[in-house]
């Protein structure tokens, strides 16, 4: 997937370094660590990023997860569960945010 902020652009080429072992660490956890099928995964990422109000964690892992199939039903589904535990006004955000991504 393409960065789709430019500030994750620009922090890549300015600490490579950084960028490598930062990306090795996420895919390692997120392909090796346990044994939860992908799609899951996307929708727990996906709800953390949206709980802690954060907008470019959540865009960016909404992409994703459509990329390894997971539907927008799915992902409002996610959403919804933030009703109950961070909140209405958490779920409105994210929601916000999935609309404009649709």
């Amino acid at each position: 997937m393409e960065d789709i902020h430019k500030i994750y652009s620009e922090f890549k080429d300015e600490f490579p370094e950084v960028h490598a072992r930062y990306a090795s660490l996420g895919k390692e956890i997120h392909e090796q660590a346990g044994l939860l099928p992908e799609k899951t995964r996307w929708l727990i990422k996906i709800a953390i990023s949206a709980a802690g109000s954060h907008k470019r964690a959540l865009e960016t892992h909404i992409g994703k997860a459509r990329e390894a199939g997971v539907t927008d039903a799915e992902i409002k589904h996610a959403l919804l569960l933030l009703i109950s535990t961070a909140g209405f006004p958490a779920f409105m955000k994210s929601y916000a945010i999935l609309k404009s991504k649709l």
